[in-house]
């Protein structure tokens, strides 16, 4: 049977694999020997000095052990970064050597008011060269600005977020709102970072509700004015990036009040500090002060004690007010202005995505660099065998890749979308809208919990070093921590993804996978075959829970008591499923249209091993839901085993494709971690790094 055959192929494999990595200790053994002239004899006594090792760490640097560790490529790495990069290529090799500079090497030991200091810095450097970013790509590509992000957040998360609220909430906020007179006033001091600015949409008492905030701009009819203000305590403007030191304008959103009527929630020009850097009357800023991560990010509380700005301050591409206090907008209901007017926080996500899947790429070079040269206990009872070589490591490791690698090629379909769906063919059609706003909210929190869970288990694989500062995992786990929550709570997000797959299925606008759909066969180390049980997952999800819904509010029971007291697993669930087949649907579709049968192979192992740790994560359901039998579910353990072994010969180059540089990655760790504590280093890389001629 099916079970049979897969077990002699995972044992073929296993086989191949050990007599490698044999092979790959015994190189490493000779080479360390005779560079540390130990006897050969006396390595083999068993009554040799406890000092006495097959691999000499004092004489085998990281790098040379890595080497020995590597099999030789079965694919074209450059042409799989290539694939994985997707677009801007040109820009993103020029941003990858710029960003070789020293200014963006790490120092740990600094105040937070030095670390701000630091982070604006990198970010200005990149801002005045004005070769890698501008906010008007908005409106011509995109996908740049989305790059940009990736890069940066390899090198430092909070430039990148500082760069994330600078050009896509502040910057594009007044891009698509604003008008040409908003335009010529800041768009070219937005690119350049002479106009710092923030978003003021978050309130103390109003996060995920935010369309209920209190802050209002009042229309005074004698001045021609608007009138912020601040009205209670839950009202200050809050978790507010950039406002606690480097900011000096604001987009500050408020309802909009005209002779005691409210219009709904609009968004204003508003200066908090002046040219001189002080503080505008009537503003107050407050420090957030020190966060779990991302101290290089200056957070801040606002509030506005009836501040006034000029009318014409209105970002009114939408909506505008005459002189006299007469309204007009081309968007009928308060709701839907308010969703124009935080239209940002779409685009913003896909930037937080991008940030944190260039955090995970980097947390995985890390991790696997360094498990391919710290030796632990082997067959010989000596710590002659690295560490990638347990299973452990590799069943910990290897599916993490596999995500990245799908979490990109799913991320990338979502930039493509955006691209088509606001500046493209589809930019007027209602329906790809809504399917934008779905992928949006999908692949923001997987793409965020993912980068959580490769710093949280890379961290631990990679045992005490990896608790050090200047490796650079801890920084990761803070990060996502901030992606997380940023732009929108993951899991809430996930409930607006439900919803809006509802919806689009009982419009007739979602097609699933039908009841009646036959298997494209029962081989589960084939990934059309595993494809299929991810689609059916999703389908069966999402049509349970609508049947659920609509029978218990059949019997009276409300939208809301389901929906958030009785339903939230099947909520979260059916949209985690429809993220995870999408990215299973990009990756299948990468492979389709690979021509390059080394790099297709490798693919096809990489998607088919993504497809696995999707079920074995859920496994229960599959086995409750009587899709897969108690022996096919062992199958999927078994099938995944192996093609982590197999994968693990080839770890090295996989995270090479991420195109992550030594001077990008930094972490002492992942370069030559022996050399690096030859010295009293104090935890700090930066001397080091400067003087490693190879970054």
């Amino acid at each position: 049977g099916k079970g049979g055959s897969m077990e002699t192929a995972g044992e073929a494999i296993n086989r191949r694999s050990v007599r490698r990595l044999n092979s790959i200790y015994q190189h490493c053994h000779h080479h360390a020997t005779v560079e540390s002239s130990v006897d050969a004899t006396q390595c083999a006594s068993s009554s040799a000095s406890s000092s006495t090792k097959l691999y000499d760490h004092s004489q085998s640097t990281g790098a040379h052990l890595r080497k020995h560790w590597d099999a030789p490529a079965a694919f074209d790495v450059s042409a799989m970064g290539h694939l994985l990069d997707h677009d801007n290529h040109e820009m993103r090799t020029q941003l990858r050597e710029f960003l070789r500079d020293p200014v963006y090497f790490g120092e740990y030991d600094i105040s937070l008011r030095d670390q701000r200091e630091v982070s604006l810095k990198r970010l200005d450097k990149i801002c005045k060269s004005r070769r890698f970013i501008s906010v008007r790509d908005f409106a011509s590509n995109p996908k740049r600005i989305f790059a940009a992000h990736e890069l940066l957040g390899m090198s430092d998360g909070s430039a990148a977020t500082k760069m994330t609220v600078q050009f896509n909430l502040f910057g594009g906020t007044v891009l698509k709102l604003g008008t040409e007179r908003h335009h010529k006033l800041l768009l070219d001091g937005i690119d350049s970072l002479d106009a710092i600015g923030c978003f003021a949409l978050t309130e103390l008492g109003y996060g995920n509700n935010a369309v209920e905030m209190e802050t209002t701009a009042e229309y005074d009819e004698k001045t021609d004015e608007f009138v912020i203000h601040t009205p209670t305590t839950v009202a200050q403007k809050y978790w507010i990036t950039n406002s606690a030191v480097h900011a000096r304008w604001s987009v500050v959103f408020a309802h909009m009040i005209i002779k005691g009527k409210d219009y709904g929630v609009h968004a204003f020009l508003c200066r908090i500090r002046n040219d001189d850097h002080s503080i505008v009357k009537g503003v107050r800023v407050e420090d957030m002060g020190m966060k779990i991560g991302m101290n290089g990010v200056d957070n801040g509380k606002l509030w506005f004690d009836h501040v006034r700005v000029p009318r014409l301050n209105l970002l009114d591409a939408h909506t505008q007010v005459e002189k006299g206090g007469v309204f007009k907008s081309v968007i009928g209901s308060a709701r839907a202005r308010f969703l124009a007017v935080a239209d940002q926080l779409l685009s913003g996500r896909i930037c937080i995505a991008s940030m944190l899947l260039g955090g995970a790429k980097v947390g995985l070079v890390v991790a696997v660099r360094y498990a391919a040269s710290r030796l632990c206990v082997g067959p010989t009872g000596k710590s002659d065998t690295p560490i990638l070589a347990y299973q452990l490591q590799q069943r910990a490791i290897m599916p993490l890749i596999a995500a990245t690698y799908a979490m990109n090629f799913g991320l990338a379909h979502v930039k493509d979308f955006f691209e088509i769906a606001t500046i493209g063919k589809l930019k007027t059609d209602p329906n790809a809208q809504k399917w934008l706003v779905i992928l949006c909210c999908a692949l923001k929190p997987l793409v965020t919990w993912h980068g959580e869970e490769v710093a949280s288990i890379c961290r631990e694989r990679c045992g005490g070093q990896g608790y050090l500062a200047c490796n650079r995992l801890g920084e990761g786990i803070g990060g996502a921590h901030a992606g997380m929550t940023a732009e929108g709570d993951n899991a809430v997000l996930m409930q607006k993804v439900s919803k809006e797959l509802l919806d689009t299925l009982r419009s007739g606008n979602l097609e699933l996978l039908a009841s009646d759909a036959a298997a494209p066969g029962d081989d589960l180390s084939k990934l059309p075959v595993l494809q299929f049980l991810i689609e059916r997952r999703f389908a069966n999800k999402l049509t349970g829970l609508g049947m659920t819904l609509s029978e218990k509010m059949s019997s009276g029971t409300g939208i809301f008591p389901v929906w958030m007291e009785q339903e939230s697993d099947a909520v979260q669930g059916a949209a985690r499923a429809f993220g995870e087949s999408v990215n299973v649907q990009q990756f299948a579709k990468v492979i389709e249209a690979t021509t390059d049968v080394s790099l297709k192979t490798t693919l096809e192992k990489l998607g088919t091993l993504y497809a696995l740790y999707c079920i074995e994560r859920d496994l229960g359901w599959f086995l409750t839901n009587e899709i897969l039998t108690l022996k096919q579910g062992e199958q999927i353990g078994n099938e995944s085993r192996r093609l982590c072994a197999d994968l693990a010969l080839q770890a090295l180059h996989l995270v090479s494709a991420f195109g992550v540089s030594d001077s990008m990655v930094q972490a002492p760790i992942a370069l030559d971690w022996q050399k690096f504590n030859l010295t009293d280093n104090k935890g700090e890389p930066i001397t080091y790094l400067r003087n490693e001629q190879t970054l």
